[in-house]
């Protein structure tokens, strides 16, 4: 089932036609109001697609609505791409962590309250996936938006801005989130949502130890390069996204060293994987390249 027109009491899915192994069915743009608010959020409007973005806009004006802010869970092309020519269109600012993104004098950090559209949109830093990633808590529908941070599908991989540990100390934060504010939903920036927060987030921290003791068995078992390791514990994905996997690998590898290891491996960097919707989006495909 489409997550295309999904609906909470608050926030409404339109999915961007830009599938592939690494955007899984497309990035979900949300539009987020209260129920008869004359204004809108818009989060992620996702790549610049003409088409996509004129129905964006459509839909968040219609019945005499503006838009009010344009929100980026982070800066990855496959999310931003398309925010200037929206906020050209509905006249509105982009928000957003990192400030080269940004179209107005607003950023987001940690801790930050958006409140617009009748509602409060509770900014947390979460960064690993990207050094500027943000989840962004919605009180009034008990749900979390988490950009790349969480998956509907599969695992998110650690991009070359982003850094394992990082990612590993979100993923705590966001579950002791969930439990404390009882989050019933996650909503995505890829795939479907997620009806089990806490049990999610568990199984992303389980699949993460399970992937670095992956990669200690490679490295005994004599693995020299980062491809190498993937082909080694990869093995149950699509080799068309092995070089994203490879950003994963290194993640770890560096991850690994910071805990007073030493690791050292040759062969060159991977190079960018193709994706959908020009420069590549670094997420996981289905079978789980993170």
């Amino acid at each position: 089932m489409s997550i295309d027109g999904f609906r909470t009491s608050r926030a409404t899915c339109l999915l961007a036609p830009n599938p592939s192994p690494m955007t899984l069915d497309g990035t979900n743009t949300w539009l987020i109001a209260e129920p008869g608010s004359p204004s809108v959020i818009v989060i992620d409007p996702g790549p610049d697609d003409e088409g996509h973005l004129r129905r964006v806009l459509a839909a968040a004006t219609a019945s005499d609505r503006r838009v009010r802010r344009i929100v980026l869970t982070h800066g990855h092309s496959d999310h931003s791409a398309g925010a200037a020519r929206l906020a050209e269109l509905a006249r509105a600012p982009v928000q957003a962590a990192d400030p080269a993104r940004r179209l107005g004098p607003e950023g987001l950090a940690d801790g930050d309250v958006i409140t617009a559209a009748g509602c409060e949109l509770r900014v947390v830093a979460s960064p690993g996936h990207s050094a500027d990633s943000v989840c962004l808590l919605l009180p009034a529908d008990n749900a979390m938006f988490t950009g790349d941070t969480v998956l509907g599908r599969g695992t998110t991989v650690i991009a070359t801005d982003g850094n394992l540990g990082d990612y590993l100390r979100t993923l705590g934060q966001l579950r002791d989130l969930a439990e404390a504010t009882q989050v019933g939903l996650l909503l995505p920036g890829h795939g479907p949502t997620l009806a089990d927060p806490l049990g999610t987030l568990d199984y992303y921290l389980s699949h993460r130890a399970e992937r670095l003791d992956q990669v200690r068995s490679a490295l005994a078992a004599g693995a020299k390069t980062a491809a190498e390791i993937v082909a080694m514990i990869y093995t149950d994905v699509d080799p068309s996204v092995w070089p994203a996997a490879e950003w994963s690998v290194r993640a770890q590898l560096d991850y690994l060293a910071s805990l007073g290891g030493h690791v050292s491996l040759g062969g060159a960097t991977p190079p960018d994987p193709p994706a959908s919707g020009g420069t590549p989006s670094p997420q996981d495909p289905p079978g789980e390249a993170g």
